[in-house]
Parts: structure tokens; C-alpha cells; sequence
């Protein structure tokens, strides 16, 4: 291993962009145990699972159905 590594001649990444960012979010204990079944049965990270269906929520431009209680 080098002591020191010359860097001058580097270029961005392309797919920086695409890189997720962490973020803290609260989710329900509820919604965290669905997206956890559901990732034992599919073999991908609960974590994984809650991206693709927010991604797919932004794609198709989605709104919540909220009913508030009177």
C-alpha cells in the first residue's frame, strides 16, 4: 500500500445521484413487522422493500387517503 496517493486526475462519480441517502424516520411497529415478513418470504432487506415502494409511490405520483375522524 502506497503512503500517499495522487487523486489530481480523479473524476466525479456518474452515479453519485443515485446513491441513497440515510434519513431517521418513525414507522409504526405495524409497518415495520409487514415489510419484515415480507423480506424473510422474498429475501430482501425490510429496509430494501420500503425504498422500492416509496420509489413507486413517487413515481406514480401517489397521495395517502387520509380519513380523519370526526
Amino acid at each position: 500500500m502506497r503512503k500517499e496517493y495522487d487523486f489530481s486526475d480523479s473524476k466525479k462519480n456518474p452515479y453519485a445521484r443515485l446513491l441513497k441517502k440515510q434519513v431517521t424516520i418513525r414507522l409504526g411497529v405495524e409497518v415495520i413487522g409487514y415489510f419484515k415478513e415480507m423480506s424473510r418470504r422474498m429475501g430482501i432487506p425490510y429496509q430494501n422493500l420500503i425504498n422500492l415502494y416509496l420509489k413507486d409511490c413517487a413515481d406514480a405520483k401517489k397521495k395517502p387517503q387520509i380519513h380523519w375522524a370526526h
